[in-house]
């Protein structure tokens, strides 16, 4: 069974029932999209973006930025939306960001980068973990 937080918790089966195997190796075994490969890198229309898992809204479009970095970077996320966990995989400590609701992994999130930003914070998050929902209120 995955390890997920919040109501929004289901087995391996039960997510792969409901995810693409690409969103499932993302989502819930903690993979990562190429770099530069991601349909949100370069997306700069207004909206929301939500978990691809569990529908959470995560991150707003006004927190989004061009880093340069080859996946989505947000400066900051809609606030209880995502949780940090250390991750001490390849051989270094990161922190990694996943859905509060559901455990779906996102990313990871980097400080001190000197981007000019409110909080001096990337999160690099994989387009896969991410759907985006527009003013208008249509999904993309």
């Amino acid at each position: 069974m995955s390890v997920a937080a919040g109501s929004k918790a289901k087995s391996d089966d039960e997510w792969r029932a409901v995810l693409s195997p690409t969103q499932f190796k993302i989502l819930r075994e903690k993979g990562t999209e190429p770099a530069g490969t991601g349909k949100y890198d370069r997306f700069k229309e207004e909206g929301v973006y939500t978990c691809a898992a569990c529908n959470t809204p995560l991150y707003k479009s006004t927190t989004k930025f061009a880093s340069g970095c080859g996946w989505p970077a947000f400066f900051d996320a809609i606030p209880g939306a995502v949780s940090r966990h250390e991750d001490r995989s390849w051989g270094m400590t990161r922190t990694e960001i996943t859905c509060t609701a559901c455990g779906g992994h996102l990313g990871h999130v980097f400080k001190g980068e000197g981007y000019s930003t409110p909080t001096d914070e990337r999160h690099c998050v994989n387009s896969v973990s991410l759907t985006f929902t527009d003013k208008n209120g249509k999904t993309k």
